[in-house]
């Protein structure tokens, strides 16, 4: 079921009033004195359907959708199949809590998962709300493992707004800015670049070591949290070599490493899990974003048997859901049953198409990087980016900011190659009015 639930005959998007519309610009003013000014809305888009890939807002425009709603709806908006399985569950019964009670949807999920994710078998499940909360869950059981009190992440890591999570993210400072201090015994190195001015891994490895030197000894740290691709950071590719080597140094001092696919798993990549591509296991695997197709599910995979925590040690309202649990099964289903495949060979054409582009605009893009459908073009400045994001939308594609100076690709993995070639037009117009702007 690759197809996309909405029609392809629908070639283009289509732009009928200025943006934002009277409709929209009514919902703005709405928005401006009810809702938090916290929120980082890159352009005025008020959805008021939205099928496949495809997003109509209240003033009727159309709109092609190379966000999937942060990496979200794997599956495309209003998949039929998804929501047969919300409808179906739904009808049933919506809530029990997983905390309290016992029902199959929780269980029969946790047992899919821990037979598709890379780490040690005989391992347990937790479920959560939101990628945030799956870091937390994982610095909890990380502690309460090793009975360790430090952990260590990345520079332009992102794991999540939360106390905790935040605490590994770093970033960008406006993430930071006022709610220091943090959760202490966190500590950063740089993530290491398989592009050509990147730090090697080689330079990583040693600023580890002279932590575990200098700072604070490796017998202290509880766990590592590594994105396998860095999402929010800018969507940077580690080399080939760096993750087989974290997860030696790691197992060399007895540290978890706790691996963050929040944003790159569930078929992203081309394949379940990004971690795949490397070989190896990890000790905890972060979820959320994709799981579901929009309802709000997380987990942590732990594998062995490293989740022995007792009754009591931590829990969950909402996490594992029942509809939130079916909406993931259907997910799975479709995802392992073709669309995983789809990222990889489409994921290919979008960045082949995206580096021909970049080719011939030399002067505002410097590079195009990523993995399967996750992939970011980088301009030579965040004006640059940040025009060039505005100046889409105003054509009626979806992208994203991501780094400090790059947008991002992240559609559904349902997404044709035909809906490629209209973003691939769409972008190459809007970098040329990029560049008539900036002169």
């Amino acid at each position: 079921m690759l197809e996309s639930p909405v029609a392809r005959d629908l070639q283009r998007p289509f732009v009928r009033t200025p943006l934002p519309g009277p409709r929209a610009r009514k919902l703005l003013e709405r928005d401006s004195r009810s809702l938090s000014p916290s929120f980082t809305r890159p352009y005025p888009l008020v959805v008021k359907r939205a099928a496949g890939l495809w997003v109509t807002d209240v003033d009727e425009n159309s709109f092609l959708d190379f966000t999937a709603g942060i990496a979200v709806t794997a599956t495309g908006h209003a998949h039929p199949a998804v929501v047969a399985a919300i409808t179906d569950q739904a009808s049933r019964f919506v809530h029990m809590s997983g905390t309290d009670f016992y029902y199959e949807q929780e269980i029969a999920l946790a047992e899919r998962l821990l037979a598709l994710a890379p780490v040690p078998r005989g391992g347990r499940v937790f479920f959560t709300n939101s990628g945030a909360e799956s870091i937390e869950a994982a610095m909890k059981l990380a502690r309460w493992a090793t009975r360790r009190p430090h952990f260590l992440a990345f520079t332009g890591a992102f794991h999540g707004r939360t106390f905790g999570a935040l605490s590994l993210t770093a970033s960008k400072s406006r993430q930071r800015e006022g709610f220091t201090p943090l959760l202490p015994g966190v500590y950063h190195v740089p993530f290491p670049s398989a592009s050509p001015h990147g730090v090697p891994t080689d330079a990583v490895l040693a600023r580890i070591e002279t932590i575990f030197d200098s700072l604070a000894a490796a017998s202290t740290f509880a766990a590592v949290f590594v994105e396998p691709i860095q999402g929010e950071g800018g969507v940077i590719v580690p080399p080939e070599d760096f993750l087989p080597r974290l997860r030696a140094l790691t197992r060399q001092h007895g540290i978890l490493l706790v691996v963050d696919e929040v944003q790159t798993g569930i078929g992203r990549t081309g394949r379940m899990f990004a971690l795949e591509y490397s070989g190896v296991e990890a000790d905890i695997v972060c979820i959320a974003k994709g799981l579901a197709s929009g309802l709000p599910l997380g987990a942590i995979i732990a594998g062995g048997d490293l989740m022995r925590w007792p009754p009591g040690s931590h829990g969950s309202t909402f996490g594992g859901n029942p509809v939130c649990c079916a909406a993931a099964q259907a997910t799975l289903e479709l995802v392992e049953n073709g669309l995983m495949k789809n990222a990889a060979v489409v994921g290919l054409a979008l960045m082949q198409g995206l580096r021909e582009v970049a080719a011939r605009h030399l002067p505002t893009v410097s590079e195009v990087r990523g993995r399967g459908l996750i992939v970011a073009m980088e301009c030579v400045s965040p004006e640059a980016a940040k025009s060039l994001v505005t100046a889409t939308f105003r054509r009626g594609l979806l992208i994203l900011p991501a780094g400090t100076q790059a947008v991002r690709f992240i559609p559904a993995l349902t997404v044709s190659k035909s809906e490629v070639e209209v973003a691939l037009t769409i972008v190459e117009d809007a970098l040329a009015e990029v560049e008539e702007t900036n002169g």
